[in-house]
């Protein structure tokens, strides 16, 4: 009897659980960059895609009004309650904490009482428009991960624009339009998230759904991240391959969840009536309790870790990257061109590591082996085959990562992936299955040279194992190299 009530009580709070909370906290992998792992040349770094955690953001911005003396204070002015907006004794002042509102209040901690919140000065000056923009900038590229979500403590505005820049506000373009009447204020017929699809999800759409004046419970703005994100993953996101797939093969699709800056463009406060009350004008004003803005650094999948220090987001770049975004190889790691890494093959990705550049041979890299596995799929073992992967949405990515599986050599192949037959193409000199072999009369040395240029024993004398340890070539013509010799052997 106990044993069923358990049951019982457990079935339901799985259940309730599910309800309250339609998708998971953690919905992305990638949180290692590289781990060590047993061969059959030894220990050796497997390098994987990786990103940092999704977070608040909001600790990182800075916030600016326009015009920048648009909050309420100064001078002291009264407004209307709104539980009741006839009754107008409310007083803001700038200079009494208690009844100032600045904007840093958008983003304070939200578990106070009474709430807090930016509050704009009146509509005074009617029939002048009541017009503010609030820019929210991270002087850092973002990757949005969760809906932007914005409570207002006034009715919420009867018109409003959310953008986005991608190039910290110099341009900006429209992100969703919101209206009581779309059609009337932006000449757009109104749409929900609910009536895009796969195809039209990049679409601009206006909504009249976050709109209305005073009414209970009537205080959220969303701009519905998640639900776009369902359309590829499905209503749980549970089926993240699709999702990853076509953020890695569709860069629209990416760069429409990523920004350096939003810009909420309040343009004409919540009025409730056709017409506007002009003798009671201290009713109309802007007022906002909270900003929810959750994301991660953009790192092209090179980081796990953003750094903020001297007000400034940066990433801390593995993969032999540099930059803000890990966008540029690092100097001396310039033998192939940048490439962001790809969340493909699930669940590691691939790395896209950048290598050794030939100008750079007096300062070789400390690898335990010439060249690590860059295309880390989930198997250790190169010969295993690997793991089908369940992309119903994106049938080329499927091709893509076949080609991925070959481990050319990237110092010994023209290219790190198989041609269209499923081989190595070697360069010059070079042959193998993967091309980590050279042919008669010539010597590895980043790549085959030929034999009068390098001599066989230097070039694996200059790289050194983890335990300090000069290495060999086991046999004449190949890449690989042993490890233990004596430095008199070498």
């Amino acid at each position: 009897m106990y044993l069923s009530r358990f049951l019982s009580i457990h079935a339901l709070w799985v259940t309730v659980s599910s309800v309250m909370q339609p998708y998971p906290l953690v919905w992305g992998h990638y949180d290692v960059c590289k781990t060590q792992i047993y061969t059959e040349e030894g220990k050796v770094w497997d390098y994987m895609a990786c990103q940092p955690e999704s977070t608040d953001m909001t600790k990182y911005l800075k916030v600016k009004l326009d015009p920048p003396d648009i909050t309420c204070g100064d001078p002291p002015e009264t407004f209307c309650a709104m539980g009741n907006p006839y009754m107008c004794n409310n007083e803001c002042d700038a200079s009494t904490p208690e009844l100032a509102h600045p904007p840093e209040l958008m983003f304070d901690f939200e578990g106070r009482h009474p709430s807090t919140f930016w509050q704009s000065a009146t509509w005074k000056e009617y029939p002048k428009p009541l017009q503010v923009n609030i820019t929210l900038s991270w002087s850092k590229t973002i990757e949005l991960t969760d809906n932007i979500v914005i409570t207002f403590e006034s009715g919420r505005p009867d018109q409003m624009i959310l953008e986005k820049s991608l190039d910290y506000g110099r341009t900006w373009q429209p992100y969703q339009y919101y209206a009581t009447d779309c059609l009337d204020a932006f000449h757009m017929d109104p749409k929900s998230v609910k009536d895009l699809s796969q195809h039209t999800v990049l679409e601009i759409i206006c909504t009249e759904e976050y709109s209305t004046g005073y009414m209970t419970n009537s205080k959220i703005i969303h701009f519905e991240i998640k639900d776009r994100f369902a359309f590829f993953a499905g209503p749980w996101l549970r089926n993240m391959a699709s999702l990853y797939g076509q953020l890695d093969t569709t860069k629209k699709l990416r760069d429409f969840f990523t920004v350096t800056d939003l810009r909420i463009r309040l343009l004409r406060p919540a009025v409730g009536e056709i017409f506007v009350d002009e003798l009671h004008l201290a009713r109309y004003f802007y007022a906002i309790s909270d900003i929810k803005v959750h994301g991660r650094c953009k790192c092209n999948l090179h980081a796990t870790v953003c750094v903020y220090d001297n007000s400034k987001l940066t990433c801390e770049c593995e993969h032999n990257t540099t930059g803000p975004d890990c966008g540029k190889c690092k100097k001396n790691y310039q033998g192939r061109p940048w490439s962001p890494g790809s969340y493909l093959p699930i669940p590691k990705g691939t790395a896209n590591t950048c290598i050794p550049s030939i100008s750079s041979i007096g300062t070789p890299p400390k690898f335990n082996r010439i060249w690590p596995n860059i295309s880390s799929l989930e198997v250790s073992n190169p010969k295993q085959v690997a793991p089908k992967l369940a992309l119903s949405t994106v049938s080329s990515v499927q091709v893509a990562n076949h080609k991925r599986e070959c481990y050319c050599n990237p110092l010994g192949s023209v290219h790190d992936r198989c041609n269209g037959s499923g081989f190595c193409e070697c360069k010059t000199g070079t042959t193998g299955p993967k091309c980590d072999e050279c042919l008669p009369g010539n010597s590895w040395h980043y790549g085959c040279q030929r034999a009068n240029v390098y001599s066989l024993p230097s070039m694996c004398s200059e790289f050194i194992s983890q335990t300090q340890q000069l290495v060999r070539p086991c046999s004449p013509g190949t890449s690989r190299c042993c490890s233990q010799v004596p430095s008199s052997q070498v």
